[in-house]
């Protein structure tokens, strides 16, 4: 299919992608997937928190990739590091790990992907540049569990201000001056139609990269760290 000019992710401008895994045979092959993508660029492979560290303190990156599981420690360190010094990168977690309490502390901490390794039916490259673009990825069968969980939490709470009871990560509150601006409050209403930030940009005459200054600054004040976080909260706090 043809790749739309107004997306993120051009052969002239490749999406920067680092990896962090320590199993060399699944490093190699998600490696050999994105390096075979043109609209993708391998800027550089860690196998532990340590090295993950020094590709994070040297490298510019538009997604990091990284295992949960790692030889010295938690790819949650990785993570937050990431999400604090890199706060426009997107992180995608790649573990073999599937129990709710990984899946959910990660986009808690602000990934926007969960794949696990043993899945078919998925595509690293694409899931790279749906995120970049202002979506999520997650395997199918994965997502699938958590709807089911959410289903099941639904059926049994019935307090308004917890409609998904535990199974999503809340956001801090925000703060009772918090308020967004005219604009924000509009990109944060098409964020929620689920349009990605080149489509906010082109329908209100922008820049998507303006789109995201934007929405920098509505995490900023709403305390979250994703897009999904961002409508849940405005949503139930009369924001948008």
């Amino acid at each position: 299919m043809p790749w739309p000019d107004f997306l993120t992710g051009q052969e002239t401008a490749p999406v920067r992608v680092l990896l962090i895994d320590d199993d060399e045979f699944v490093r190699r092959v998600i490696a050999q997937e994105l390096l075979s993508d043109l609209r993708i660029q391998l800027e550089g492979q860690a196998d532990s928190i340590r090295e993950g560290r020094k590709l994070l303190a040297t490298h510019e990156f538009d997604v990091l990739m990284v295992d949960l599981r790692l030889s010295d420690g938690m790819g949650f360190e990785l993570i937050d590091e990431a999400r604090n010094h890199h706060s426009n990168g997107e992180i995608i977690v790649i573990s073999a790990l599937e129990d709710d309490s990984h899946v959910l502390r990660a986009f808690e901490l602000g990934a926007t992907g969960y794949l696990l390794k043993n899945a078919w039916l998925q595509s690293f490259a694409e899931a790279v540049l749906h995120v970049v673009n202002g979506g999520a990825a997650i395997t199918p069968r994965l997502a699938r569990r958590l709807l089911h969980r959410m289903n099941q939490t639904n059926h049994h709470h019935t307090h308004q201000d917890e409609p998904f009871g535990d199974a999503l990560p809340m956001a801090r509150a925000p703060s009772r001056d918090a308020t967004l601006t005219p604009r924000e409050s509009e990109i944060l209403r098409f964020v929620a139609c689920g349009y990605v930030s080149a489509e906010i940009g082109s329908r209100l005459g922008i820049t998507g990269q303006t789109v995201n200054v934007h929405i920098k600054s509505i995490y900023k004040k709403l305390h979250v760290h994703s897009r999904a976080q961002a409508v849940n909260l405005a949503v139930h706090s009369g924001l948008i």
